[in-house]
């Protein structure tokens, strides 16, 4: 285990229908290195997870709602994918506006998957690179994003992947950018 994330704050941004190792993968790869991870969602309790889209995979505790938390508090954002879940995050203007805010923070964000989908509805894919799973690609580029397939894609703050099979790239990226980041703020 490293500490390269220790005194880190990431937020998880989820609603049900999550993919649960797209949420859970990422969760425990940042705790390892060091992390403090919060779960937001748009509700209090728990949210239904889901594998392959299709199949009930229990359920993942919710932290806070997305309502109640700032972007000041974190370090880095991660949007895990599922269909449901990207669908109903950007129907809640609190969760759309969180990862607005976040972006534009300059903080890292990390999607995965159908995540993307949030951050077109953010209004903050135009002219930046980005990769996501085949079925939400033309939604990314009618967003202006230059889309690329690649198993992960760093446009700045930005940090996506197409799917799970991308997940050990992934969070290795995510690590080494938000340690990145880190290093840049204490060197300021």
């Amino acid at each position: 285990m490293s500490n390269e994330l220790d005194g880190k704050k990431i937020a998880i941004l989820a609603a049900d229908g999550v993919e649960k190792i797209e949420l859970e993968q990422p969760r425990t790869v940042l705790q390892e290195a060091g992390a403090q991870i919060e779960v937001l969602s748009l509700k209090e309790g728990e949210i239904q997870a889901r594998e392959h889209d299709l199949e009930p995979a229990g359920q993942i505790s919710v932290d806070r709602t997305v309502s109640d938390a700032s972007v000041d508090e974190y370090d880095g954002l991660v949007l895990p994918g599922g269909t449901v879940n990207p669908d109903k995050l950007r129907l809640d203007d609190s969760a759309v506006s969180f990862v607005r805010d976040f972006v534009e923070s300059g903080k890292p964000v990390a999607a995965i998957c159908h995540g993307p989908w949030t951050l077109v509805e953010a209004g903050v894919v135009n002219g930046r690179t980005v990769t996501s799973y085949p079925s939400i690609r033309t939604d990314l580029r009618n967003a202006g994003a230059n889309v690329v397939d690649e198993e992960v894609a760093v446009d700045g703050n930005l940090i996506t992947s197409r799917s799970p099979k991308d997940l050990e790239a992934f969070c290795s990226t995510l690590v080494k950018q938000l340690a990145h980041a880190a290093a840049g703020s204490t060197s300021a």
